[in-house]
């Protein structure tokens, strides 16, 4: 393996058997990858990043400082994890009751940022492009493009694909501020058109 990687290892980093890491990733100091994670492409791995067994990040995933990836999360492609955010994988946990069997899931959509020092309990998806606040508390599902803030989060508007509040006029249209593109609020859900 080690003659044919085509990521980067600080040395400091552990990395366990079992584990596909994706060409032009980056792995910094101090970090452990445990076994059987499938890290993709062009991935940056943070400073005391702990992911642990069986973990999934896609393609151009940004994990920063301290944050543990646990077991039964998955992160889609262009997910952005911000420093110290947390994620948990049991409801109830205890230290004298082993739940190991019992670990909910939790998927991070596609091009989601979650902020710093925010926490997703598990067993809520996060939606496509949804932007969850730095120190939110997410105790529900987060629907695509959904902007949510706060303990318990709640949501107080939209983003755009390039991280802009949308303002949607009266015929429930909005435009990203940077890229110029056009989004459609119909139903309680907002989509990408033109």
């Amino acid at each position: 393996m080690a003659d044919e990687k085509k990521y980067f290892a600080h040395p400091t980093a552990v990395i366990d058997e079992g584990c596909e890491i994706g060409d032009g990733t980056k792995i910094w100091h101090f970090s452990h990858i445990m076994p059987n994670c499938k890290i993709g492409d062009h991935c940056n791995i943070g400073q005391n990043v702990v992911i642990s067994p069986d973990v999934v990040l896609g393609k151009n995933v940004k994990v920063q400082n301290n944050v543990s990836i646990y077991t039964g999360v998955i992160c889609e492609d262009d997910v952005f994890l911000g420093p110290s955010m947390v994620f948990t994988n049991v409801t109830n946990p205890r230290s004298a009751v082993n739940r190991k069997n019992q670990y909910a899931k939790t998927t991070v959509k596609k091009g989601a940022t979650i902020g710093a020092n925010a926490t997703i309990v598990c067993g809520h998806d996060i939606g496509r492009f949804a932007f969850i606040g730095a120190g939110a508390v997410v105790t529900k599902n987060i629907p695509d493009y959904a902007l949510v803030i706060g303990n318990p989060a709640k949501q107080v508007g939209w983003m755009s694909e390039y991280g802009h509040k949308l303002i949607f006029d009266k015929n429930g249209e909005a435009i990203c501020e940077e890229s110029k593109e056009k989004y459609q609020l119909k139903e309680g859900s907002v989509k990408k058109i033109g």
